[in-house]
C-alpha cells in the first residue's frame, strides 16, 4: 500500500481550525440551498447569477484559507522532515485548482 496516497493521509486540526472551516462550509451550504430555492421560485436569472458569484467567492475563500493552513503546517513540516515529494503534491494540487 502506498502511504503517500492522499486518501490515506490525515491532518489533525485544532478545535478552532475545524470550527472555522465548518462554519464557512455551513454558510456555503446555505448559499447553495438559497440558489436552489431561487431556481425553484423562477427567480430572475441575474439575481441567481449574483448569488452564484457570491457562493463561488465564499468557496474560493474557503479554498484559500485551507490551502494557506496546509502550506504553513503540512508542507512546511514535510520539508523540514526532508519529504520533498510534498512540494510536487502541492504543485499538482495548485495546477488542479487553477484550471
Amino acid at each position: 500500500m502506498d502511504n503517500n496516497c492522499c486518501c490515506h493521509k490525515t491532518k489533525e486540526r485544532t478545535e478552532k481550525e475545524t470550527r472555522d472551516l465548518l462554519n464557512r462550509l455551513s454558510r456555503i451550504e446555505g448559499q447553495i440551498r438559497g440558489i436552489r430555492g431561487m431556481v425553484e421560485r423562477d427567480a430572475y436569472c441575474i439575481d441567481i447569477l449574483t448569488q452564484v458569484a457570491a457562493a463561488n467567492a465564499a468557496l474560493n475563500a474557503f479554498t484559500k484559507a485551507l490551502l494557506a493552513e496546509h502550506i504553513k503546517t503540512c508542507v512546511a513540516q514535510d520539508i523540514r522532515d526532508g519529504k520533498d515529494e510534498t512540494v510536487d503534491e502541492l504543485v499538482h494540487t495548485l495546477q488542479k485548482l487553477m484550471k
